[in-house]
Protein backbone atom coordinates (compact mmCIF):
# COMPACT_ATOMS: atom_id res chain seq x y z
CA UNK A 1 0.00 0.00 0.00
CA UNK A 2 1.06 3.07 -1.08
CA UNK A 3 1.73 5.63 2.49
CA UNK A 4 -1.02 8.22 2.63
CA UNK A 5 -0.90 11.28 3.90
CA UNK A 6 -4.27 12.81 4.82
CA UNK A 7 -5.38 16.41 5.93
CA UNK A 8 -8.60 17.73 6.91
CA UNK A 9 -9.55 20.52 4.79
CA UNK A 10 -12.45 21.76 6.18
CA UNK A 11 -15.59 20.69 7.77
CA UNK A 12 -16.54 17.28 6.19
CA UNK A 13 -13.83 17.29 3.41
CA UNK A 14 -10.49 15.44 3.90
CA UNK A 15 -7.47 15.68 1.16
CA UNK A 16 -4.75 12.54 0.12
CA UNK A 17 -1.35 14.40 -0.78
CA UNK A 18 -0.48 13.69 -3.85
CA UNK A 19 2.22 10.51 -4.13
CA UNK A 20 3.72 9.20 -6.78
CA UNK A 21 2.16 9.31 -10.33
CA UNK A 22 -0.94 10.68 -8.80
CA UNK A 23 -1.89 13.72 -11.15
CA UNK A 24 -3.87 14.99 -8.94
CA UNK A 25 -4.88 15.10 -4.99
CA UNK A 26 -7.60 12.96 -3.80
CA UNK A 27 -10.35 14.21 -1.67
CA UNK A 28 -12.63 12.68 0.52
CA UNK A 29 -16.03 13.83 2.18
CA UNK A 30 -16.92 12.17 5.55
CA UNK A 31 -17.37 12.93 9.23
CA UNK A 32 -14.76 12.06 11.63
CA UNK A 33 -16.41 8.99 12.85
CA UNK A 34 -16.67 7.48 9.05
CA UNK A 35 -13.16 9.25 7.98
CA UNK A 36 -12.15 6.90 11.05
CA UNK A 37 -13.80 3.94 9.07
CA UNK A 38 -12.36 4.52 5.87
CA UNK A 39 -8.87 4.52 7.59
CA UNK A 40 -9.21 1.08 9.12
CA UNK A 41 -10.67 -0.08 5.65
CA UNK A 42 -7.66 1.46 3.77
CA UNK A 43 -8.35 -0.45 0.20
CA UNK A 44 -11.01 2.32 -0.39
CA UNK A 45 -8.45 5.08 0.33
CA UNK A 46 -6.00 3.33 -1.73
CA UNK A 47 -8.32 3.19 -5.20
CA UNK A 48 -8.82 6.92 -4.39
CA UNK A 49 -5.61 7.29 -5.15
CA UNK A 50 -5.18 5.14 -7.32
CA UNK A 51 -8.02 6.71 -9.41
CA UNK A 52 -5.69 10.02 -9.31
CA UNK A 53 -3.63 8.18 -11.70
CA UNK A 54 -5.44 8.57 -14.90
CA UNK A 55 -4.75 10.28 -17.55
CA UNK A 56 -6.57 13.58 -18.33
CA UNK A 57 -8.00 14.01 -14.79
CA UNK A 58 -9.48 17.12 -13.68
CA UNK A 59 -9.70 19.10 -10.21
CA UNK A 60 -9.25 15.52 -7.67
CA UNK A 61 -10.46 12.06 -7.27
CA UNK A 62 -13.32 12.61 -4.77
CA UNK A 63 -14.95 9.95 -2.44
CA UNK A 64 -18.28 10.23 -1.09
CA UNK A 65 -18.91 9.52 2.63
CA UNK A 66 -20.82 6.51 1.76
CA UNK A 67 -17.46 5.19 -0.02
CA UNK A 68 -16.32 1.44 0.03
CA UNK A 69 -14.21 -0.96 -1.87
CA UNK A 70 -15.29 -1.49 -5.33
CA UNK A 71 -13.85 -2.75 -8.78
CA UNK A 72 -11.35 -0.03 -10.02
CA UNK A 73 -12.77 3.22 -8.28
CA UNK A 74 -14.27 2.97 -5.23
CA UNK A 75 -18.31 2.88 -4.88
CA UNK A 76 -19.07 5.97 -3.99
CA UNK A 77 -16.09 7.32 -6.17
CA UNK A 78 -16.41 10.47 -8.65
CA UNK A 79 -13.73 11.88 -10.62
CA UNK A 80 -13.52 13.54 -13.96
CA UNK A 81 -11.24 13.42 -16.90
CA UNK A 82 -10.77 16.32 -19.62
CA UNK A 83 -10.85 14.95 -23.04
CA UNK A 84 -8.82 17.49 -25.23
CA UNK A 85 -6.08 16.61 -22.49
CA UNK A 86 -6.20 12.80 -23.56
CA UNK A 87 -8.80 12.43 -20.92
CA UNK A 88 -9.74 8.46 -20.40
CA UNK A 89 -13.00 7.16 -19.71
CA UNK A 90 -12.74 3.82 -17.72
CA UNK A 91 -15.25 1.19 -16.99
CA UNK A 92 -14.16 0.16 -13.53
CA UNK A 93 -15.11 4.23 -13.59
CA UNK A 94 -19.34 3.17 -14.06
CA UNK A 95 -19.62 -0.58 -12.86
CA UNK A 96 -20.80 -3.41 -14.12
CA UNK A 97 -24.69 -2.40 -13.52
CA UNK A 98 -24.62 0.80 -15.46
CA UNK A 99 -27.52 3.34 -14.97
CA UNK A 100 -28.34 1.18 -11.30
CA UNK A 101 -30.65 4.14 -9.77
CA UNK A 102 -33.55 5.11 -7.81
CA UNK A 103 -36.77 6.13 -8.77
CA UNK A 104 -39.09 7.80 -6.16
CA UNK A 105 -42.91 7.60 -6.49
CA UNK A 106 -45.42 9.18 -4.09
CA UNK A 107 -49.03 8.56 -3.69
CA UNK A 108 -51.64 10.59 -1.96
CA UNK A 109 -52.03 7.56 0.36
CA UNK A 110 -51.51 8.62 3.67
CA UNK A 111 -49.48 6.04 6.55
CA UNK A 112 -52.86 5.70 8.56
CA UNK A 113 -54.76 4.26 5.16
CA UNK A 114 -51.65 2.33 4.19
CA UNK A 115 -50.74 -0.02 7.14
CA UNK A 116 -53.72 -1.58 7.26
CA UNK A 117 -53.64 -3.46 3.74
CA UNK A 118 -49.51 -3.93 4.22
CA UNK A 119 -49.08 -7.28 4.34
CA UNK A 120 -51.63 -8.03 1.25
CA UNK A 121 -49.59 -5.21 -0.53
CA UNK A 122 -46.35 -6.77 -0.04
CA UNK A 123 -47.43 -10.17 -0.68
CA UNK A 124 -49.29 -8.45 -4.12
CA UNK A 125 -46.14 -7.02 -5.51
CA UNK A 126 -44.01 -9.57 -4.90
CA UNK A 127 -46.69 -11.62 -6.94
CA UNK A 128 -46.53 -9.20 -9.71
CA UNK A 129 -42.94 -7.95 -10.02
CA UNK A 130 -40.41 -10.53 -10.94
CA UNK A 131 -37.61 -10.44 -8.89
CA UNK A 132 -34.44 -12.43 -8.22
CA UNK A 133 -31.51 -13.69 -10.35
CA UNK A 134 -33.14 -15.53 -12.71
CA UNK A 135 -36.75 -13.99 -13.02
CA UNK A 136 -38.81 -16.92 -14.97
CA UNK A 137 -40.92 -13.83 -16.23
CA UNK A 138 -40.44 -10.28 -16.42
CA UNK A 139 -42.38 -6.93 -16.69
CA UNK A 140 -42.38 -6.87 -20.82
CA UNK A 141 -42.38 -10.47 -21.74
CA UNK A 142 -39.65 -12.21 -24.41
CA UNK A 143 -38.22 -9.47 -26.72
CA UNK A 144 -37.38 -9.43 -30.17
CA UNK A 145 -33.56 -8.22 -30.84
CA UNK A 146 -35.01 -5.81 -33.07
CA UNK A 147 -37.36 -4.58 -29.71
CA UNK A 148 -34.39 -4.80 -27.90
CA UNK A 149 -32.45 -2.03 -30.28
CA UNK A 150 -35.24 0.10 -29.85
CA UNK A 151 -35.34 -0.28 -26.21
CA UNK A 152 -31.66 0.64 -26.25
CA UNK A 153 -31.62 3.37 -28.42
CA UNK A 154 -35.15 5.29 -26.40
CA UNK A 155 -34.95 3.85 -23.01
CA UNK A 156 -37.77 4.98 -20.91
CA UNK A 157 -39.70 6.25 -24.02
CA UNK A 158 -39.70 2.68 -25.40
CA UNK A 159 -41.74 1.49 -22.28
CA UNK A 160 -44.09 4.35 -22.24
CA UNK A 161 -45.09 3.79 -26.23
CA UNK A 162 -45.82 0.21 -24.86
CA UNK A 163 -48.73 1.19 -23.04
CA UNK A 164 -46.18 1.27 -19.52
CA UNK A 165 -46.53 5.59 -18.16
CA UNK A 166 -47.27 8.63 -19.90
CA UNK A 167 -45.33 11.64 -21.02
CA UNK A 168 -44.77 13.30 -17.77
CA UNK A 169 -42.41 10.49 -16.15
CA UNK A 170 -40.06 11.10 -19.06
CA UNK A 171 -39.94 14.79 -18.01
CA UNK A 172 -39.37 13.75 -14.76
CA UNK A 173 -36.45 10.91 -14.96
CA UNK A 174 -32.56 12.41 -15.24
CA UNK A 175 -31.74 12.59 -19.13
CA UNK A 176 -35.42 12.49 -19.83
CA UNK A 177 -34.94 8.73 -19.45
CA UNK A 178 -32.62 8.41 -22.55
CA UNK A 179 -28.74 9.01 -23.45
CA UNK A 180 -28.92 10.37 -26.78
CA UNK A 181 -25.19 9.29 -27.22
CA UNK A 182 -26.45 5.52 -27.38
CA UNK A 183 -25.57 3.31 -30.45
CA UNK A 184 -27.37 -0.12 -29.95
CA UNK A 185 -24.77 -1.39 -32.56
CA UNK A 186 -22.34 -1.43 -29.89
CA UNK A 187 -23.98 -3.68 -27.91
CA UNK A 188 -22.90 -7.20 -28.41
CA UNK A 189 -25.66 -10.18 -29.29
CA UNK A 190 -24.38 -12.07 -26.47
CA UNK A 191 -25.42 -8.30 -24.33
CA UNK A 192 -28.64 -8.32 -26.12
CA UNK A 193 -29.55 -11.58 -25.34
CA UNK A 194 -29.36 -11.40 -21.92
CA UNK A 195 -31.36 -8.41 -21.60
CA UNK A 196 -34.27 -9.94 -23.90
CA UNK A 197 -35.88 -11.39 -21.35
CA UNK A 198 -35.02 -9.09 -18.04
CA UNK A 199 -36.57 -6.00 -18.98
CA UNK A 200 -39.24 -5.04 -15.77
CA UNK A 201 -37.24 -6.96 -13.70
CA UNK A 202 -35.39 -6.45 -10.44
CA UNK A 203 -33.11 -8.48 -9.93
CA UNK A 204 -31.43 -9.32 -7.10
CA UNK A 205 -28.10 -8.18 -4.08
CA UNK A 206 -29.19 -4.74 -2.79
CA UNK A 207 -32.11 -3.98 -5.05
CA UNK A 208 -35.33 -3.75 -4.14
CA UNK A 209 -39.13 -2.30 -4.23
CA UNK A 210 -39.75 -0.39 -1.31
CA UNK A 211 -43.04 1.17 0.01
CA UNK A 212 -42.72 3.68 2.66
CA UNK A 213 -43.91 6.36 4.07
CA UNK A 214 -43.07 10.28 4.54
CA UNK A 215 -41.29 10.71 8.28
CA UNK A 216 -40.59 14.16 8.73
CA UNK A 217 -40.10 17.19 6.43
CA UNK A 218 -36.76 19.14 6.78
CA UNK A 219 -37.04 21.74 3.84
CA UNK A 220 -41.00 23.03 3.56
CA UNK A 221 -40.17 24.75 0.13
CA UNK A 222 -38.41 22.24 -1.37
CA UNK A 223 -40.46 19.25 -0.03
CA UNK A 224 -43.78 21.50 -1.59
CA UNK A 225 -42.03 21.31 -4.55
CA UNK A 226 -41.45 17.93 -4.99
CA UNK A 227 -44.88 17.40 -3.96
CA UNK A 228 -43.95 15.25 -0.41
CA UNK A 229 -45.81 15.93 3.10
CA UNK A 230 -45.19 14.15 6.20
CA UNK A 231 -47.60 10.79 6.81
CA UNK A 232 -47.45 10.36 3.01
CA UNK A 233 -47.30 7.06 1.03
CA UNK A 234 -44.26 6.51 -1.34
CA UNK A 235 -42.57 4.22 -3.35
CA UNK A 236 -38.88 3.53 -4.09
CA UNK A 237 -37.28 1.11 -7.06
CA UNK A 238 -33.48 0.48 -6.90
CA UNK A 239 -32.38 -1.86 -9.89
CA UNK A 240 -30.36 -1.29 -12.85
CA UNK A 241 -29.30 -2.78 -16.67
CA UNK A 242 -29.18 -5.81 -15.12
CA UNK A 243 -27.63 -8.24 -16.74
CA UNK A 244 -27.39 -6.64 -20.43
CA UNK A 245 -25.29 -3.78 -18.52
CA UNK A 246 -23.05 -6.35 -16.81
CA UNK A 247 -22.54 -8.19 -20.20
CA UNK A 248 -21.47 -4.58 -21.72
CA UNK A 249 -19.27 -3.95 -18.89
CA UNK A 250 -17.42 -7.43 -19.20
CA UNK A 251 -16.86 -6.89 -23.23
CA UNK A 252 -15.43 -3.38 -22.73
CA UNK A 253 -13.03 -4.33 -19.87
CA UNK A 254 -11.74 -7.35 -22.10
CA UNK A 255 -11.26 -5.05 -24.77
CA UNK A 256 -9.48 -2.22 -23.05
CA UNK A 257 -7.50 -4.71 -21.16
CA UNK A 258 -6.06 -5.84 -24.15
CA UNK A 259 -5.43 -2.73 -25.95
CA UNK A 260 -2.21 -1.29 -24.98
CA UNK A 261 -1.58 2.29 -24.11
CA UNK A 262 1.18 4.82 -23.76
CA UNK A 263 0.77 5.03 -19.88
CA UNK A 264 1.17 2.84 -17.00
CA UNK A 265 -2.17 2.52 -14.20
CA UNK A 266 -1.38 1.50 -10.65
CA UNK A 267 -4.32 -1.20 -11.13
CA UNK A 268 -5.75 -3.25 -14.04
CA UNK A 269 -9.10 -2.91 -12.83
CA UNK A 270 -8.67 1.20 -14.00
CA UNK A 271 -8.75 -0.32 -17.57
CA UNK A 272 -9.78 2.70 -20.04
CA UNK A 273 -9.44 4.03 -23.66
CA UNK A 274 -9.28 8.04 -24.39
CA UNK A 275 -12.76 9.23 -24.51
CA UNK A 276 -11.77 10.59 -27.96
CA UNK A 277 -10.33 7.24 -29.02
CA UNK A 278 -12.33 5.23 -31.47
CA UNK A 279 -12.49 2.61 -28.80
CA UNK A 280 -13.54 5.47 -26.21
CA UNK A 281 -16.66 6.45 -28.09
CA UNK A 282 -17.71 2.78 -28.85
CA UNK A 283 -17.97 2.63 -24.90
CA UNK A 284 -19.27 5.42 -24.46
CA UNK A 285 -22.29 4.79 -26.92
CA UNK A 286 -22.76 0.90 -25.72
CA UNK A 287 -22.52 2.38 -21.86
CA UNK A 288 -25.19 4.66 -23.04
CA UNK A 289 -27.32 2.35 -24.56
CA UNK A 290 -27.41 0.13 -21.32
CA UNK A 291 -28.17 3.10 -19.64
CA UNK A 292 -31.17 3.30 -21.61
CA UNK A 293 -31.96 -0.16 -20.95
CA UNK A 294 -32.10 0.60 -16.99
CA UNK A 295 -34.21 3.55 -17.48
CA UNK A 296 -36.81 1.21 -19.28
CA UNK A 297 -36.59 -0.90 -16.58
CA UNK A 298 -37.11 0.92 -13.76
CA UNK A 299 -40.04 2.58 -15.87
CA UNK A 300 -41.91 -0.70 -16.15
CA UNK A 301 -41.46 -1.79 -12.93
CA UNK A 302 -43.30 1.41 -11.59
CA UNK A 303 -46.21 0.83 -13.35
CA UNK A 304 -46.10 -2.81 -12.20
CA UNK A 305 -45.63 -1.63 -8.45
CA UNK A 306 -49.14 1.32 -9.46
CA UNK A 307 -50.86 -1.63 -10.81
CA UNK A 308 -50.57 -3.73 -7.28
CA UNK A 309 -51.22 -0.81 -5.64
CA UNK A 310 -54.21 -0.48 -7.31
CA UNK A 311 -55.40 -4.21 -7.05
CA UNK A 312 -55.25 -3.91 -3.24
CA UNK A 313 -56.46 -0.34 -2.67
CA UNK A 314 -59.40 -0.99 -5.87
CA UNK A 315 -58.77 2.03 -7.37
CA UNK A 316 -56.55 3.27 -10.30
CA UNK A 317 -52.91 4.76 -10.16
CA UNK A 318 -54.86 7.87 -11.06
CA UNK A 319 -57.21 8.32 -8.32
CA UNK A 320 -54.11 6.99 -5.77
CA UNK A 321 -52.30 9.63 -7.06
CA UNK A 322 -49.75 7.82 -7.73
CA UNK A 323 -46.78 9.49 -9.87
CA UNK A 324 -43.28 9.69 -10.07
CA UNK A 325 -41.26 12.50 -8.44
CA UNK A 326 -38.16 11.67 -10.12
CA UNK A 327 -35.67 9.05 -11.67
CA UNK A 328 -32.02 9.10 -11.36
CA UNK A 329 -28.78 7.23 -12.02
CA UNK A 330 -25.86 6.28 -9.91
CA UNK A 331 -23.18 4.26 -11.91
CA UNK A 332 -22.74 6.70 -15.27
CA UNK A 333 -20.27 8.13 -16.91
CA UNK A 334 -21.61 11.86 -18.99
CA UNK A 335 -19.63 14.37 -21.13
CA UNK A 336 -20.58 17.73 -19.22
CA UNK A 337 -19.45 21.03 -18.83
CA UNK A 338 -17.62 22.03 -15.68
CA UNK A 339 -15.41 24.95 -13.85
CA UNK A 340 -11.92 23.56 -13.95
CA UNK A 341 -9.28 25.75 -12.87
CA UNK A 342 -11.61 28.89 -13.34
CA UNK A 343 -12.10 27.61 -16.91
CA UNK A 344 -15.09 26.14 -18.47
CA UNK A 345 -14.28 22.92 -19.47
CA UNK A 346 -15.95 19.84 -21.33
CA UNK A 347 -14.85 16.76 -19.04
CA UNK A 348 -15.82 13.24 -18.96
CA UNK A 349 -17.50 12.39 -15.71
CA UNK A 350 -17.69 9.23 -14.15
CA UNK A 351 -20.19 8.82 -10.94
CA UNK A 352 -19.37 5.26 -9.27
CA UNK A 353 -22.26 4.62 -6.63
CA UNK A 354 -22.17 8.30 -6.93
CA UNK A 355 -25.72 10.68 -8.28
CA UNK A 356 -25.60 14.20 -9.98
CA UNK A 357 -26.75 16.83 -7.50
CA UNK A 358 -27.49 19.76 -9.51
CA UNK A 359 -27.59 23.38 -7.97
CA UNK A 360 -31.01 25.22 -8.37
CA UNK A 361 -31.56 26.78 -11.78
CA UNK A 362 -29.55 24.57 -14.04
CA UNK A 363 -31.70 23.94 -16.91
CA UNK A 364 -31.60 20.26 -16.77
CA UNK A 365 -33.79 20.16 -13.92
CA UNK A 366 -37.39 20.01 -14.39
CA UNK A 367 -39.11 22.86 -14.39
CA UNK A 368 -41.22 22.26 -11.54
CA UNK A 369 -38.09 21.39 -9.07
CA UNK A 370 -35.97 23.61 -10.70
CA UNK A 371 -36.22 27.09 -8.03
CA UNK A 372 -35.36 24.02 -5.59
CA UNK A 373 -32.57 22.14 -7.10
CA UNK A 374 -32.01 19.02 -8.76
CA UNK A 375 -34.00 15.67 -6.30
CA UNK A 376 -31.30 13.67 -4.58
CA UNK A 377 -32.85 9.88 -3.64
CA UNK A 378 -30.30 8.20 -1.46
CA UNK A 379 -31.93 5.02 -0.10
CA UNK A 380 -30.85 3.05 2.97
CA UNK A 381 -31.34 -0.20 4.44
CA UNK A 382 -34.51 -1.68 4.33
CA UNK A 383 -35.01 -1.46 8.24
CA UNK A 384 -34.03 2.59 8.90
CA UNK A 385 -34.27 5.31 6.76
CA UNK A 386 -34.02 6.92 3.41
CA UNK A 387 -33.88 10.20 2.29
CA UNK A 388 -34.72 12.82 -0.31
CA UNK A 389 -32.79 16.06 -0.70
CA UNK A 390 -31.96 18.47 -3.72
CA UNK A 391 -28.37 19.91 -5.30
CA UNK A 392 -27.05 22.71 -3.14
CA UNK A 393 -25.32 26.27 -5.04
CA UNK A 394 -22.09 25.68 -4.11
CA UNK A 395 -19.08 28.33 -4.74
CA UNK A 396 -15.49 26.62 -4.53
CA UNK A 397 -14.25 23.18 -5.27
CA UNK A 398 -17.31 20.61 -5.34
CA UNK A 399 -17.23 17.12 -6.75
CA UNK A 400 -18.92 18.06 -10.04
CA UNK A 401 -22.37 18.60 -8.76
CA UNK A 402 -22.30 15.31 -7.42
CA UNK A 403 -23.53 13.20 -4.18
CA UNK A 404 -23.58 10.07 -2.22
CA UNK A 405 -25.75 7.14 -3.28
CA UNK A 406 -26.98 5.29 -0.58
CA UNK A 407 -25.93 4.05 3.12
CA UNK A 408 -22.70 2.63 1.80
CA UNK A 409 -21.58 -1.46 2.96
CA UNK A 410 -19.91 -1.74 6.26
CA UNK A 411 -19.72 -5.46 5.92
CA UNK A 412 -19.38 -7.60 3.15
CA UNK A 413 -21.81 -9.75 1.89
CA UNK A 414 -20.03 -13.00 3.10
CA UNK A 415 -19.77 -11.34 6.56
CA UNK A 416 -23.44 -10.50 6.51
CA UNK A 417 -24.21 -13.82 5.89
CA UNK A 418 -22.22 -15.03 8.88
CA UNK A 419 -23.45 -12.19 11.19
CA UNK A 420 -26.65 -13.15 10.04
CA UNK A 421 -26.74 -17.03 10.80
CA UNK A 422 -29.18 -18.75 12.68
CA UNK A 423 -31.30 -15.35 12.97
CA UNK A 424 -34.82 -14.44 11.20
CA UNK A 425 -34.02 -11.19 9.17
CA UNK A 426 -37.80 -11.16 8.04
CA UNK A 427 -38.80 -11.86 12.09
CA UNK A 428 -36.31 -9.16 13.41
CA UNK A 429 -37.85 -6.69 10.66
CA UNK A 430 -41.06 -7.20 11.00
CA UNK A 431 -41.15 -6.63 15.08
CA UNK A 432 -39.28 -2.85 13.67
CA UNK A 433 -42.72 -2.40 11.54
CA UNK A 434 -41.16 -3.35 8.27
CA UNK A 435 -42.81 -6.15 6.01
CA UNK A 436 -40.03 -7.87 3.66
CA UNK A 437 -40.58 -10.83 1.78
CA UNK A 438 -37.42 -12.08 -0.69
CA UNK A 439 -36.65 -14.87 -3.54
CA UNK A 440 -33.82 -16.44 -1.02
CA UNK A 441 -33.18 -15.89 2.50
CA UNK A 442 -29.66 -15.52 2.03
CA UNK A 443 -30.13 -12.02 0.12
CA UNK A 444 -31.98 -11.14 3.75
CA UNK A 445 -28.72 -11.86 5.51
CA UNK A 446 -26.56 -10.01 2.98
CA UNK A 447 -28.69 -7.03 2.92
CA UNK A 448 -29.14 -6.79 6.33
CA UNK A 449 -29.47 -3.37 8.23
CA UNK A 450 -26.22 -3.81 9.92
CA UNK A 451 -24.16 -4.35 6.77
CA UNK A 452 -25.01 -1.32 5.75
CA UNK A 453 -23.62 2.71 7.21
CA UNK A 454 -26.06 4.62 9.01
CA UNK A 455 -27.59 6.54 5.94
CA UNK A 456 -29.02 9.40 8.15
CA UNK A 457 -24.75 9.60 9.08
CA UNK A 458 -24.03 9.71 5.92
CA UNK A 459 -26.58 12.36 4.69
CA UNK A 460 -25.82 14.68 7.35
CA UNK A 461 -22.48 14.44 6.07
CA UNK A 462 -23.51 15.39 2.60
CA UNK A 463 -25.73 18.37 3.85
CA UNK A 464 -22.72 19.54 6.39
CA UNK A 465 -20.66 20.29 3.61
CA UNK A 466 -22.77 22.32 1.34
CA UNK A 467 -23.46 19.88 -1.79
CA UNK A 468 -26.85 18.76 -0.61
CA UNK A 469 -30.14 20.10 1.12
CA UNK A 470 -32.11 17.60 2.99
CA UNK A 471 -35.20 17.53 2.02
CA UNK A 472 -37.18 14.25 3.76
CA UNK A 473 -36.99 11.13 5.16
CA UNK A 474 -38.78 8.43 4.37
CA UNK A 475 -39.32 5.52 6.69
CA UNK A 476 -39.83 1.90 5.12
CA UNK A 477 -42.61 -0.13 5.73
CA UNK A 478 -43.02 -2.72 3.10
CA UNK A 479 -40.06 -4.38 1.00
CA UNK A 480 -39.34 -6.84 -1.55
CA UNK A 481 -36.17 -8.06 -2.67
CA UNK A 482 -34.21 -11.06 -5.25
Amino acid sequence: MTRMRIEPQQDCIYEIAREGGMHVPGRVIASADLMNELRDDNITLQQVMNVAHLPGIAGYSWAMPDAHMGYGFPIGGVAATVPENGGVISPGGVGYDINCGVRLCALNLTRDELLPRIDRLVQRLFESVPCGAHPHQSGTGDLSAAEMRRVLRDGAAFAVKRGFGTDTDLEHSEENGAMTLADPAEVSDEAIERGRRQLGSVGSGNHFVEVGCVHRVFDDEAARALGLAAGQATVMIHCGSRGLGHQVCTDFLREMGRTKFPYALPDRQLACAPVESELGRRYLAAMSAAANYAWANRQVLMVLAARAFADVFGAPPERLGFRLVYDICHNIAKLESHDVNGKKRRVCVHRKGATRALPPGDARIPSRYRDVGQPVLVPGDMGRASFVCVGAAFDGEHPFHSSCHGAGRRLSRRAATRAGSGRSITDELRKNGVVVMAKDRRTLAEEMPEAYKNVADVVDVMHRAGFVRRVAEIRPVGVIKG
